[in-house]
């Protein structure tokens, strides 16, 4: 596997974050984040650069919009063995990201208030954390996606003991990872709207 070069990573739990955002930033990856999680790696002295900087669109609907982006998500989904898919990823200058870090909304802990109205409910629905999350695991080949802080160590182990890269084998583990915690948090909210009739 060739070395990750760039990082997309944000976080609603931002446990390890800082000690990851160093490590990664010690193997020379460029970091993308965003909000709070780039104020957050800023203050551990890793160099971010803003989702809104690197696609030239800002953060919009009160935060709703951060990541949905060709520039984000052609970077993630492009197959980078595919010569049509790096002809088209020149063309529009969308650089590969090669690691995506994300963690969701905490809808489930959200709905557990029992005073949490719908519309609290329906803003702590995750659009483009399981979008990223989805992506990444669907381009294991050539991306890894963590969900889980408690996955960072074992992987910055891989990394250091492969000059920076992770194995196809380990990305896929973390992609069967990945589709079933999108699919658990999709089955929460079908849950907890069923309750709302």
């Amino acid at each position: 596997m060739p070395n990750i070069q760039r990082a997309l990573i944000s976080v609603t739990d931002k446990s390890g974050i800082g000690e990851l955002g160093l490590a990664l930033a010690g193997f020379g990856v460029h970091i993308l984040s965003t909000g709070g999680t780039a104020r957050a790696l800023s203050q551990a002295g890793v160099p971010v650069t803003e989702v809104s900087d690197h696609t030239g669109f800002p953060e919009m609907l009160d935060g709703r919009v951060k990541t949905l982006h060709p520039m984000v998500h052609g970077g993630i989904l492009g197959i980078r063995s595919r010569p049509e898919h790096v002809a088209a990823m020149n063309q529009y200058g969308i650089k590969p990201i090669d690691m995506v870090v994300v963690n969701l909304y905490a809808f489930e802990k959200t709905i557990e208030n029992p005073d949490c109205s719908l519309s609290e409910a329906i803003e702590n629905i995750d659009i483009g954390g399981p979008t990223l999350l989805r992506a990444a695991a669907k381009n294991y080949q050539f991306v890894t996606v963590l969900t889980d802080p408690e996955n960072y160590p074992e992987i910055l182990d891989e990394m250091r003991r492969s000059n920076g890269s992770v194995s196809e084998a380990t990305n896929f583990r973390l992609a069967r990872k990945v589709f079933k915690l999108t699919s658990a948090y999709d089955r929460a909210i079908a849950q907890y709207m069923d309750q709302c009739k």
